[in-house]
């Protein structure tokens, strides 16, 4: 498709999952102008008893147009229903037979991608061009082995087969920018994440043994299983904001942190822990126990080599007033070339050093003692330690890529530096975990 024969879109209407709903009610309509995308909620949504904002502060149940929150375009929580980038490369290798960079991003409004991408995105919203007919973008019916190879073709640039673009598309809208798809087993929904062309070693299985070793830790994270098509490796997610109903699926609404931090793509650098920990504490339930596991998750991703801990990378779930903590995800240990290394956030004031220096500095800040954080630093190291051969044995990781994770990824001995005093003894087990395992 040229690019002047694009679909040109000026609004949309959201429709959302209820809590509890099997089916979608439209909720209100975006609306495109002056470079600005406001959102109105439609009159029958406000009048119902069980309607709830879409999110807030950003988009309170009240009538009239609502711009976005200042610096930003779009509502962050409308943004959050959008693909990235995978989801944006299938939608121009779709509309346009081409690699991404072979086409100008502008030349697709962020309405255009909303409308594009399928209707099973993360979270309980969907976007459609009708305001009193819901037509969901479905999938057609393919195998891993297929989805696998429609994915290698759009990396390479190449145009899909009508089927293949259909089953592939229905992936479009799940976040990140890795090769993924969406399936649907019996009563459980996964993602399906493949490897990529330009992966140095087995971002598939690390990410899986990265998974595992943090549920084992006590981290609360999806479920995660390994499988193979075509070949390779498939990583399958089990999806938390899915539920099973007796006569459908219900839908679980999730806003990102970088929306609760009130952040775009453009200013996600300055997305903070400690930021993110001060509003744990106002509007989350459970703040004591979220606190706790948020502080886990940090120290975990710096022990296993996970820099991409971005703030998309974490999220909650919304029911219309308050917030909660979703299973961790995306913990992929990053490949680096050297020791030194930095978080995707800051842990607190201008620190993002992937230390654990860092996170026993910030412990305050989740309510933890200083005794307690290196304790569990402690307990992580030891649990990683004891199941590290077994974890890797179920992914079936070859001796190479094991070496190449021990000691580099996992346990870096960067992550130890500047602990003194009570805290020298994790840099000690540490480097006998290093020795016994390496």
């Amino acid at each position: 498709m040229m690019t002047s024969s694009l679909p040109h879109y000026e609004q949309a209407f959201v429709w959302i999952w209820l809590p509890g709903a099997r089916a979608p009610v439209v909720a209100g309509r975006l609306q495109a102008q002056d470079g600005l995308i406001t959102f109105t909620y439609g009159r029958s949504y406000r009048e119902r008893r069980d309607a709830i904002p879409l999110y807030l502060p950003e988009l309170p149940l009240r009538a009239g147009e609502l711009p976005p929150p200042a610096g930003l375009t779009l509502a962050g929580c409308i943004r959050d229903g959008a693909p990235d980038a995978w989801g944006r490369r299938v939608i121009v290798n779709r509309l346009f037979g081409a690699k991404v960079d072979d086409v100008a991003e502008r030349d697709l409004s962020e309405l255009a991608y909303l409308l594009e991408s399928g209707s099973d995105r993360i979270g309980a919203l969907d976007f459609q061009s009708s305001a009193s007919l819901h037509t969901p973008r479905q999938a057609a019916s393919a195998t891993l082995d297929e989805l696998l190879q429609s994915a290698e073709r759009v990396e390479k640039g190449l145009a899909l087969s009508v089927e293949l673009d259909q089953a592939l598309h229905h992936g479009s809208s799940i976040g990140g920018a890795r090769p993924k798809a969406l399936l649907e087993d019996g009563d459980t929904k996964r993602i399906a994440k493949f490897s990529s062309s330009s992966d140095l070693y087995s971002l598939v299985k690390s990410e899986y043994v990265a998974m595992r070793l943090a549920a084992l830790c006590g981290i609360t994270a999806a479920s995660v299983s390994l499988t193979h098509a075509a070949g390779k490796d498939v990583l399958l997610i089990e999806r938390f904001d899915r539920v099973r109903a007796e006569d459908g699926w219900q839908r679980k609404a999730m806003v990102s942190a970088l929306t609760i931090l009130g952040l775009d793509e453009m200013m996600a650098r300055y997305a903070s822990y400690q930021d993110l920990a001060a509003t744990i504490r106002h509007r989350f339930t459970a703040p004591g126990a979220t606190l706790r596991e948020l502080f886990a998750r940090i120290v975990f991703n710096i022990l296993c080599g996970n820099t991409d801990d971005h703030a998309r990378n974490h999220a909650a779930f919304w029911d219309g007033e308050s917030l909660t903590l979703t299973p961790a995800y995306d913990i992929c240990p990053q490949g680096r070339s050297g020791q030194e290394a930095t978080q995707a956030m800051l842990i607190s004031g201008n620190n993002r050093l992937s230390r654990i220096a860092s996170c026993l500095d910030a412990a305050h800040y989740f309510h933890l003692s200083r005794e307690t954080a290196i304790a569990l630093v402690r307990d992580q190291l030891r649990c990683i330690g004891t199941h590290w051969p077994l974890v890797c044995a179920e992914a079936k990781l070859s001796e190479v890529d094991r070496n190449l994770l021990w000691g580099r990824q996992f346990l870096n001995p960067y992550a130890f530096t500047a602990l003194e005093g009570d805290a020298g003894a994790l840099t000690l087990l540490a480097d006998r975990l290093r020795d016994e395992r390496g």
